[in-house]
């Protein structure tokens, strides 16, 4: 043999290991950390009491504030319901007062009086009505009921009012309903 025939078969011994161990090497990782891996779970922490604390406070103490604001609310609010009860009242009321043919009478000065005290009484509690009428319309505090054709109110704005629309302090009380002009009648 030759030289160069040596130097092969030295070299290709020398080639075959170096190639092996990269592919054995995986599988003899995870018997190494199979090995390192303890045999019982890791116990949990202790847990940390002082914060768990702390959190059951602040939850407690938002419990309280949440509260406190839905009593207000509550209270606030409940009126509502029976001021709803009575707003039919007052707009019969003022129907009769707007076609009343003797606005002189003693009657309709007497019925003029009940409506002005049911409307202080309403205002004392914090309901207010609202105009509607050369508005546009507001489908958050106006029902449109139906639409007309109006020479002198131009389109999308409210013409003509059924019922009066009220608030109770910065609330919805009752949608106005409303007629709403589609412009100029054609022809």
């Amino acid at each position: 043999m030759s030289e160069a025939e040596e130097n092969k078969k030295v070299e290709e011994p020398e080639a075959t290991p170096e190639v092996k161990p990269e592919a054995e090497a995986p599988k003899d990782e995870p018997k190494a950390e199979a090995a390192e891996a303890p045999a019982e779970p890791p116990k949990p922490a202790e847990p940390d009491w002082k914060d768990q604390y702390a959190r059951l406070l602040a939850d407690f103490d938002n419990f309280k504030k949440r509260t406190a604001r839905d009593r207000e609310d509550t209270y606030r609010y409940a009126e509502a319901e029976i001021l709803r009860d009575i707003l039919p009242t007052v707009d019969n009321l003022a129907l009769a007062l707007g076609n009343a043919k003797d606005k002189e009478s003693d009657f309709v000065k007497g019925v003029q009086l009940v409506y002005d005290t049911f409307l202080k009484a309403l205002k004392e509690h914090g309901a207010e009505p609202f105009d509607s009428v050369g508005e546009a319309l507001d489908p958050e505090r106006m029902e449109a009921i139906a639409t007309l054709p109006s020479e002198d109110v131009e389109e999308g704005k409210v013409s003509n009012e059924v019922k009066r629309g009220w608030m109770l302090k910065e609330k919805l009380l009752r949608a106005a309903q409303v007629v709403v002009s589609s412009g100029k009648a054609n022809g």
